[in-house]
């Protein structure tokens, strides 16, 4: 497995467990067409390639090049690469036929055929940081972000402070954490966000609220 510098791009949950088996890095899953109509992640990726690059990988098919070119035209800044992996025809296991055009997307593809075709498309390899501070699980827990009462309200908000897709997983969320900012900016936001909301810390709040003391001088006098 390597570490690589930049987020990588695929089309759905399943590409992005096998990718996991190849790199460690932040693996961002589409959801397929859903992107079309999703601001919040394209948001998210136009953030991720000005902070440290992304690689879109998508499956060989019309609909993978249809996703790439779309992605293409929305994100103009910052580092864009492309990973493209080669026609292999055949089913993946979990299906029961295979797809339109008989193509084995990202998931069906060999670890060894996906790391090079990170390496081709110009990935940055990083070596392991020591004794450098990283935001962890037991940080989002203590800081009632995972694992309690209020806890998704909570963690939802603090996405929107970022601009970051609620529907980014709690594991996701941390790696995009580590990939946008140090442990002590983390720090310093989770204090802004918690001025920001003290009463979520008992119950959730409505959007009006959420609004009004996200942009208090947009708020009506």
């Amino acid at each position: 497995m390597i570490q690589l510098k930049e987020a990588v791009i695929v089309e759905g949950k399943f590409d992005k467990i096998r990718l996991s088996s190849v790199v460690e890095s932040v693996i961002i899953d589409l959801g397929g067409f859903r992107i079309f109509h999703d601001e919040q992640t394209v948001a998210m990726l136009r953030n991720l390639a000005k902070q440290q690059g992304i690689i879109i990988l998508t499956d060989s098919d019309s609909a993978g090049f249809l996703i790439r070119g779309y992605l293409s035209g929305v994100i103009s800044e910052g580092t864009v690469l492309h990973a493209y992996i080669p026609d292999v025809f055949g089913k993946e296991r979990r299906k029961t036929h295979a797809s339109a055009e008989g193509k084995l997307g990202v998931e069906g593809i060999d670890c060894d055929v996906l790391q090079q075709a990170l390496l081709r498309a110009g990935a940055t390899v990083q070596t392991q940081q020591h004794n450098v501070r990283r935001i962890t699980a037991a940080d989002l827990y203590e800081d009632g972000l995972t694992g309690g009462q209020n806890s998704a309200e909570r963690r939802n908000a603090f996405k929107r402070l970022l601009s970051l897709p609620e529907r980014l997983s709690s594991p996701s969320l941390l790696k995009v954490l580590n990939s946008i900012m140090t442990y002590e900016q983390y720090r310093a936001m989770d204090a802004r966000y918690k001025k920001i909301f003290p009463s979520l810390w008992q119950t959730p709040l409505d959007e009006h609220t959420y609004s009004a003391r996200l942009h208090p001088s947009s708020s009506p006098r």
